[in-house]
Order: structure tokens, then C-alpha cells, then sequence
């Protein structure tokens, strides 16, 4: 059984989670400046086995369509055009970010390290992983 990959997809910067391979646990994989994704992508590929490719679709509470969602989109067309062998599905990411940012105060990080927005895309991947797997274990 291969890895659930997670991407958390930003203008600049993108968050990435994956699972182990017996998909039981999510966990912070990095976070990748946007411009070099797909290069990082394709050479984790070459050493890991990922059998679902799992991205973050931005929409607002009223599920119309964010000022992000168009980048997403191209991001899956682009995908799925470099990696046709991996399935990808969406998930929504409503609130990812917010829940990323609790989640570092209620651990207690310091206010500097709450500010890295590196580690916030890296925790709200993880986070979209683990909601995925949960609603996937019913």
C-alpha cells in the first residue's frame, strides 16, 4: 500500500502532509516554495510509492469560489498531466489555515514560530490529511 500525499496549495508557498504507508497516521511532510513544487514532487515520487495525491480546493463558506481556487485548479490540471498514473482528489481546505494556527497556540509555540507561515501550510496539509483519513474510517 502506497502513501496519501497532501498538498496544502499557496500563490507562494505550499504545504505538503503524507500518511505512512499503512495509511494510519498524517504527518507535517514540508513546505515547498510554489515555483519548485513540481521538481520537489517528482523527486519524492522517485522515492516513495504515493497511490493518492490529495489537494486543498479554497472555497468560501458560501462555496463559491475564493481568489485561490483558479491556482488550484491549474495546479490539478498540471497534476494530473505530470503524475496520470496517481489518482488525486479534492477536499475542502475551508478553515484549514485557521484550525493550523490554533493548533500552534494550543501547543504552546512561541509567538515568532506562530508567525512562520512555512510551518502554518505544512500544519494545515496535515490537518486536510488527517480530516481525509478520518471520514475515510468512518
Amino acid at each position: 500500500m502506497g502513501r496519501i500525499l497532501a498538498i496544502d496549495y499557496g500563490k507562494k508557498r505550499t504545504g505538503l502532509a503524507v500518511t505512512d504507508p499503512l495509511r494510519i497516521i498524517a504527518t507535517g511532510l514540508t513546505t515547498v516554495e510554489t515555483p519548485q513544487l513540481f521538481t520537489w514532487l517528482k523527486n519524492y515520487m522517485t522515492r516513495e510509492t504515493v497511490d493518492l495525491i490529495l489537494i486543498g480546493m479554497p472555497t468560501n463558506w458560501d462555496d463559491t469560489d475564493t481568489n485561490a481556487t483558479p491556482l488550484v485548479r491549474q495546479a490539478i490540471a498540471r497534476l494530473r498531466k505530470e503524475f496520470p498514473h496517481i489518482p488525486l482528489e479534492t477536499a475542502d481546505e475551508r478553515y484549514t489555515s485557521k484550525m493550523a494556527t490554533q493548533s500552534m497556540l494550543d501547543s504552546g509555540l512561541k509567538k515568532k514560530e506562530r508567525r512562520n507561515k512555512a510551518l502554518v501550510d505544512e500544519i494545515a496539509a496535515t490537518i486536510l490529511l488527517q480530516d481525509y483519513l478520518r471520514a475515510q474510517n468512518g
